[in-house]
């Protein structure tokens, strides 16, 4: 079959989005459970990098996958 190319984009957008919210989930199960400082500092750079994630890659994707103006 001949898919459009636009729904695969969408599920990797999605997918993108729901890996990053896990990880900031993880890094603040991280953040709540441990008693060690440098497990806490290490939840924090992984719910940072999680919420980063979450806040660019999906925008980068589709201005990456935009379709170009008509001349």
């Amino acid at each position: 079959m001949n898919q459009d190319p636009a729904r695969g984009r969408y599920y990797a957008m999605i997918s993108t989005q729901i890996a990053a919210v896990a990880g900031a989930v993880f890094g603040l199960v991280i953040i709540g459970r441990s008693d060690v400082l440098e497990l806490k500092i290490l939840g924090a750079a992984i719910l940072i990098a999680g919420l980063y994630c979450l806040a660019v890659v999906p925008r980068a994707l589709a201005r990456k996958w935009r379709t170009p103006p008509a001349p």
